[in-house]
């Protein structure tokens, strides 16, 4: 939703089309946003449920002990895949039968989660020390925000998709 004011008066725009609860508040959101017909106006952001996926690469030795220790603090859902790759280490020499070969892709494990933002430090803080071994190629953590969920059998939204 667009509107359009004279001089001095702020825009609110709304990507769903249906404005938000006003009990949730306004607040600014930084930086000075453009109208297309070029005059400044500043940002506006609205307060919502904020949600964040936590991606972790791990050594798959280490994914019994990132998987207890979530379930201790309370997430109860995740995805893990076996992924291939490499950091610093950039693979190592294995010798099979006599010959060498070269591994330059390691197996790893990703494990990722979508969490309430409240959340999410301390479960970034469980993955780091359950998943640590001191060594090089432990892993790495990765965070980005995520606008929106949904539950495919019900229709569930946001936290309550989770």
């Amino acid at each position: 939703m667009a509107k359009k004011a004279g001089s001095g008066e702020l825009f609110v725009y709304f990507s769903g089309g249906i404005p938000p609860d006003p009990g949730k508040g306004i607040r600014p959101a930084g930086g000075v946003g453009r109208q297309l017909d070029g005059a400044s106006q500043p940002r506006l952001s609205i307060e919502a449920e904020i949600m964040k996926k936590v991606e972790a690469i791990i050594q798959p030795a280490k994914l019994d002990d990132v998987k207890d220790a979530l379930q201790q603090i309370g997430v109860t859902g995740m995805t893990v895949s076996e992924v291939r790759g490499h950091g610093r280490q950039k693979g190592h020499t294995e010798v099979y039968r006599g010959r060498e070969y070269t591994v330059d892709l390691l197996p790893k494990i990703k494990v990722e989660i979508i969490l309430p933002d409240q959340i999410t430090d301390e479960a970034v803080d469980v993955i780091m020390k359950a998943a640590q071994t001191g060594k090089i190629g432990d892993g790495k953590v990765f965070i980005s925000s995520v606008d929106e969920v949904f539950r495919i059998r019900n229709g569930d939204k946001g936290e309550q998709a989770l």
